[in-house]
């Protein structure tokens, strides 16, 4: 199969001492334990030829604090995911981080971006829904980035994060089980997506190529009422038709997200999604291996009784988006050493 998981976190050592160093998560989330070693071992367990590394949620906003500190954290995750791509050219890829994000912070930012895409040779960036202090991701203080984004057509893989309403590092839960990436990441997802609709930033940046985690968290479902409601209550310009056709413009991985019903309302006669915009994802290490195991046969059922995009999710919709993971052309697309 040679699935290329696009979904999937590293936890390097620079960002375990960082993590240490505050409160902890504000989502409520624990921190997993990690090596490059358990990652290639959950590869092999569900055919995984490729994983596009990421920092989850906080990232480096766990540093939200101290621009600098946050600022060199972000260097430091970026030197360690290309050290991971050299070292295993064909098997691991990923997407840089960039500093916490204010208005402030952006020209940091802009320099962090484009030493990972230019000199360390990203896959693309990660960015979060929210940043406290600013907002979701259509605020106007990120204009700037997306434009910048935009000219360079980058890929942009988008990350939930902890609510608006969870004041500083102390989260706000439904109940002392629920921590926050159970269900309220979904629609921190769905919230960021409206709000680059409707602040007109997807129009205006038509060539960002945008992932949002978890099948697009609960946008499939609300996309056609958000449209509905915003043109006739007069709250926007935006044409339900063009509002539901940039909704469909994103791309949406499969992390926690494969199961039938999920797929079906995805993929399906009249799925959601646009024909190649569906990414294999696992989660991993946040997600626990039975889980993600859960999922991957929930995806092989659903294939395995007629439907025609197996490989174009595990496999060929990446390609599209990370042309140097095509297992025959690798050879030629492994950058040179430059540590």
């Amino acid at each position: 199969m040679n699935r290329i998981d696009v979904h999937h976190h590293f936890i390097p050592p620079a960002y375990v001492k960082a993590f240490n160093s505050t409160p902890g998560d504000p989502s409520g989330w624990h921190l997993p334990k990690w090596t490059p070693e358990s990652t290639l071992s959950l590869m092999a367990s569900h055919s995984t030829h490729t994983a596009i590394l990421s920092l989850t949620a906080p990232g480096t906003s766990i540093l939200f604090n101290s621009p600098v500190e946050s600022a060199d954290l972000a260097r430091n995750i970026n030197l360690y995911g290309f050290q991971l791509h050299q070292d295993n050219p064909t098997r691991f890829g990923f997407f840089a981080s960039l500093p916490h994000l204010t208005p402030e912070t952006i020209p940091s930012a802009m320099e962090e971006l484009a030493y990972a895409l230019d000199t360390l040779q990203a896959d693309g960036i990660t960015l979060y829904t929210r940043y406290s202090g600013t907002g979701y991701l259509g605020h106007a203080a990120f204009a700037p980035l997306w434009e910048e984004l935009n000219r360079r057509k980058a890929v942009v893989f988008i990350h939930p994060t902890n609510t608006a309403s969870a004041a500083g590092n102390k989260p706000e839960m439904v109940n002392s089980k629920l921590a926050q990436p159970i269900i309220d990441y979904p629609h921190e997802t769905c919230r960021t997506a409206v709000d680059l609709i409707t602040s007109g930033t997807i129009s205006k940046n038509p060539d960002v190529k945008i992932i949002l985690s978890h099948g697009g968290g609960t946008l499939p479902i609300l996309a056609n009422r958000a449209a509905n409601l915003l043109y006739d209550a007069v709250l926007t310009e935006i044409p339900p038709e063009r509002f539901l056709e940039q909704a469909r413009s994103f791309y949406l991985d499969l992390a926690l997200s494969g199961n039938g019903g999920n797929l079906e309302l995805l993929v399906g006669k009249n799925g959601f999604a646009k024909p190649g915009h569906v990414l294999y994802g696992s989660d991993f290490p946040y997600a626990p291996v039975e889980t993600i195991s859960k999922y991957v046969g929930m995806m092989e059922e659903f294939f395995a009784q007629g439907g025609e995009k197996e490989e174009e999710v595990a496999r060929g919709a990446a390609l599209e988006l990370f042309p140097r993971f095509r297992i025959d052309d690798n050879k030629e697309l492994i950058p040179e050493r430059i540590l």
